[in-house]
């Protein structure tokens, strides 16, 4: 057990993969239907992220409008007579 080499093993795994989908195969119905699964899963994470995003900039730039206007409010107040 001490003598197998990096190849070897590999050679394992890769016989002990290849042994497991021939004994469970998808139906090309199935393979289709993870695909499809993967990409809608994909596509869900991709508009939370849209929408996280867009949501913190209209966050951003909300509190930078209402500075605005706190400083125009209290510049028109204390400068303006």
């Amino acid at each position: 057990m001490a003598n197998i080499t990096k190849e070897e093993i590999l050679s394992i795994i890769k016989e002990a993969f290849q042994e497991a989908a021939d004994s469970h195969p998808l139906s090309p119905d199935e393979v289709i239907w993870v695909r499809l699964a993967i990409k809608a899963e994909a596509d869900r994470a991709a508009f939370r992220k849209a929408v996280i995003d867009k949501s913190l900039t209209g966050l951003i730039v909300t509190g930078l409008g209402a500075l605005g206007l706190y400083f125009v409010d209290y510049f028109s107040a204390h400068w303006i007579k």
